[in-house]
């Protein structure tokens, strides 16, 4: 028996949508701020690049799609370098590093902050163990 997503042929994501309200001001903190390169900008929505997953930012079209987004965790090498970057840049901070799991391999630490539209997002970092 075949699971759906074999049989599907999925690989990985492509693709996920943000809701924004400005969407300049958005397109200016994913690019200027979190440094995603902007791939092109139509009508009421732009797409960004994040290690060949396409984020669009765009104004929802109903109601019932007015909502905040998921909470999308950036990978980062190293967790306290981006969280200064992220304070010097004045972006509100909801949780600063903090140690979530030690894994055999790397220890899992994770900074939550806001997007110029309140929707919460995180940094995480798998910081290698000592041998």
């Amino acid at each position: 028996m075949t699971n759906a997503a074999s049989s599907l042929g999925i690989t990985n994501l492509g693709q996920i949508a943000i809701n924004v309200h400005d969407l300049p001001r958005a397109i200016a903190f994913y690019r200027d701020v979190l440094g995603l390169p902007l791939l092109f900008a139509a009508g009421s929505m732009a797409f960004l690049d994040c290690g060949g997953v396409r984020l669009l930012l765009g104004t929802p079209d109903r109601a019932e799609l007015d909502h905040p987004s998921s909470i999308l965790y950036f990978r980062v090498p190293e967790i306290q370098t981006a969280y200064q970057y992220l304070l010097a840049k004045s972006v509100t901070i909801e949780a600063p590093p903090r140690l979530i799991a030690k894994m055999p391999a790397y220890d899992l630490w994770m900074a939550a902050f806001r997007d110029s539209e309140g929707n919460i997002l995180e940094l995480m970092s798998e910081a290698p163990r000592a041998a």
